[in-house]
């Protein structure tokens, strides 16, 4: 994928740009007007730095990184092996961080941007089995929140979206699992799971609003208790 020099409408970049919830949010930004680069790992390898420096050689403008990439590995803490833990860090949020760093320098000398992190209600809750994907999510909360913090005064947003469950090609075969289905429903005070459309459509909201950042935004109906 070649990437964009400049462009008179809006640019956005969404990371891990082959998976069904990267469709949807292309789809959707194309619609609100927004030139969109949704590059897979082939043009895009986050958790690779020089693959990051190469992508953005040529790149002038980016209004919108939606660090979108991400993956499962999921197995107990005694079974989990060291590259079990650091492969989904590496993806989930240390990839997250070299797009960051390469997007915020544009952003800056914009004086104008948004960085939407997709994160995930495991790093509210932690569940069994998913040490390495709840701590690198966690981690993703600290890291949009300090970005916030750190770029506010150069008008460069930070945001964390926590889409809930989705149905998707990576997850479609959970569903499979009577009692996990039945169990993950349960969980749900409207008994019903949120959908990519639903979550892309949040976030083309949240970019328009101008004076939200470094807040977390959880798109389902789990319900937690306040702390």
């Amino acid at each position: 994928m070649s990437a964009t020099l400049a462009s008179s409408s809006p640019i956005a970049l969404i990371t891990g740009g082959e998976g069904d919830l990267a469709k949807s949010i292309g789809a959707e930004l194309k619609q609100a007007g927004f030139d969109v680069m949704a590059p897979g790992r082939g043009d895009l390898d986050v958790t690779n730095a020089d693959s990051v420096k190469a992508f953005f050689a040529n790149v002038k403008q980016i209004d919108l990184l939606v660090n979108n990439a991400g993956m499962c590995r999921d197995v107990s803490v005694l079974k989990m092996s060291d590259e079990d833990f650091d492969q989904i860090v590496n993806v989930n949020l240390k990839g997250a961080f070299f797009v960051s760093q390469a997007v915020v320098k544009l952003m800056a000398k914009q004086r104008l941007g948004h960085i939407v992190n997709i994160g995930s209600y495991s790093a509210l809750s932690g569940p069994a089995g998913q040490a390495n994907y709840a701590a690198a999510k966690a981690g993703l909360i600290g890291l949009t929140q300090s970005i916030a913090k750190e770029y506010g005064a150069r008008n460069v947003r930070a945001n964390c979206v926590l889409p809930g469950f989705l149905v998707t090609k990576m997850t479609r075969h959970l569903l499979e699992d009577e009692a996990f289905r039945e169990n993950l429903m349960s969980a749900h005070a409207l008994g019903r799971l949120n959908t990519p459309q639903n979550a892309a459509r949040f976030i083309v909201f949240l970019h328009s609003l101008e004076n939200v950042s470094g807040q977390v935004f959880q798109l389902d109906s789990r319900v937690r208790c306040w702390v």
